[in-house]
């Protein structure tokens, strides 16, 4: 199974940046991307974005297009998620997921960060 651990939340204030990492244990054959969700309290996990291993594909959620940005370094399994122009309204605990590429399903995920947005 793979394992991912993100990193790099914390508190800011508005208008602030914060850059989140996600690595992985291990990558096989079948991680086709990885993504980056959000989950306020009472709220359902919400996609923000996803990047493929292979050839760096990205998909935005349109909220956060322009002020996000997903990276990848495949040498290190590692994804990032550049946040730029932080909002109160972004305050949630931030996963990183696999998804897996025979079920296209987020299979795995990470214990997830908090990021605070103080306005």
């Amino acid at each position: 199974q793979v394992q991912l651990e993100e990193s790099g939340g914390g508190l800011v204030q508005t208008g602030g940046s914060l850059k989140l990492s996600c690595t992985a244990s291990k990558r096989t054959t079948n991680e086709y991307a990885m993504g980056w969700f959000h989950q306020a309290p009472g709220k359902e996990r919400e996609f923000l974005a996803a990047i493929s291993w292979n050839y760096g594909n990205t998909y935005y959620k349109d909220s956060v297009k322009g002020r996000f940005t997903i990276s990848r370094d495949n040498a290190k399994n590692t994804v990032y998620l550049q946040m730029n122009s932080l909002k109160p309204e972004d305050t949630a605990v931030y996963y990183c997921a696999s998804q897996q590429g025979d079920s296209m399903e987020y299979e795995f995920w990470g214990q997830g960060t908090q990021v605070t947005v103080s306005s």
